[in-house]
């Protein structure tokens, strides 16, 4: 199965703090494992603050983003090109026009790790959008990404946040 582009959307039974209702757009996947970002955790940072030469190319929320539990300190960007997201290197100029998403950290899978957490039913794997990982209402996104589902996949968008208010 081939995951690069395609988004996981946290099971309402994945409970770990670090991926609860979380939507991972992933970057690569391949027999090393595979490394994706957490979409929808808008930090309080100002991504100015950190980038202030690429105040002007930010998407809104123009927030640093938690791009998940590994290597925290770690920047990355993402832009759109070709209608997918793409990584940008923060040592070339951003050709004009292009706009950009600050994450801090990723979130990173060992070879057949993440295989094993989608066959425990940890993740649903569906395929992405081009405005998803520039969502200007992060907080939305878990919900937005089911509720477009065909069929019974889209009923979990109403799934509550804590199973005893069901």
């Amino acid at each position: 199965m081939q995951l690069a582009h395609r988004l996981l959307v946290a099971t309402p039974g994945l409970l770990d703090e670090n991926f609860w209702r979380s939507v991972v757009y992933i970057l690569e996947h391949d027999a090393d494992g595979a490394m994706g970002l957490i979409l929808n955790r808008p930090t309080d940072l100002e991504a100015a603050e950190v980038l202030p030469e690429w105040k002007d190319a930010l998407y809104h929320p123009e927030v640093v983003f938690e791009g998940g539990p590994v290597q925290r300190e770690a920047g990355i960007a993402l832009a759109r090109r070709n209608n997918e997201a793409a990584l940008v290197d923060f040592g070339v100029p951003l050709p004009e026009g292009e706009r950009i998403r600050v994450f801090a950290g990723y979130a990173g899978w060992e070879p057949e790790q993440l295989e094993a957490e989608i066959d425990a039913a940890g993740w649903f794997v569906v395929d992405s959008e081009p405005d998803d990982p520039f969502t200007p209402s992060p907080e939305e996104l878990w919900r937005t990404v089911l509720r477009r589902q065909p069929g019974r996949l889209s009923w979990y968008a109403n799934y509550p946040d804590h199973e005893s208010l069901n």
